[in-house]
């Protein structure tokens, strides 16, 4: 029987190892998961967790980077269903705020993620997240369908509004209805972009 080649064995074991932890951390959560029992269920030692992933956070890194893949390729999806360019970014935005009410969202990313890596605001995925949410806002206002606004403040100011209102969901205790409220109020602040006259400019 032939050997496998190096590089194929090395990116079945990452696989291995990834989808042993995410249904480890999905389901017990990243406190109560052992790497012995991740490694095991793998087939693995904990010698090929440390040479992947160097420890237990590098491996929920692992994790949430390939669940925030997943809900990329999602958003894509829902953007690509919408009637124009303005309703696509729209239903993005409140597409990810409703993943947040998905256990296994909820719990590796919303709960978990920031308790051991820390603020969102920081991880490299945020800042590719907002690349894409200026590329995005510069080409809504160079068609005129947003008012002129500076399109990396309103990509960071969005992205917080966004990522703390997936926060407030994820860890309510009645998740439903604060999922109801933050969509309704991400609504609102959206609306706040479209070029129509408001109080303010009446009266500048």
């Amino acid at each position: 029987m032939a050997h496998k080649p190096r590089s194929e064995m090395i990116v079945e074991t990452r696989a291995k190892l990834l989808a042993s932890a995410r249904h480890a951390f999905g389901t017990v959560g990243y406190a109560d998961a052992s790497m012995d029992d991740f490694t095991s269920s793998a087939g693995l030692t904990r010698g090929a967790l440390y040479h992947h992933f160097g420890d237990k956070k590098g491996l929920l890194e692992a994790v949430i980077k390939q669940i925030d893949a997943e809900m990329n390729d999602r958003l894509i999806k829902v953007n690509e269903k919408a009637t124009n360019r303005w309703q696509g970014y729209v239903d993005e935005c409140v597409a990810y705020v409703e993943m947040a009410i998905e256990p296994e969202i909820q719990r590796i990313v919303l709960l978990d993620g920031p308790a051991v890596l820390g603020d969102p605001a920081n991880w490299p995925t945020t800042n590719s997240c907002i690349r894409s949410m200026t590329d995005s806002l510069t080409q809504l206002r160079d068609e005129g369908a947003i008012r002129d606004v500076e399109p990396e403040a309103m990509a960071r100011i969005l992205n917080g509004a966004l990522t703390h209102a997936s926060l407030w969901v994820a860890n309510s205790t009645e998740p439903e209805a604060t999922l109801r409220k933050a969509v309704k109020a991400i609504r609102q602040l959206l609306d706040g972009l479209l070029p129509k006259p408001s109080t303010l400019d009446k009266h500048s």
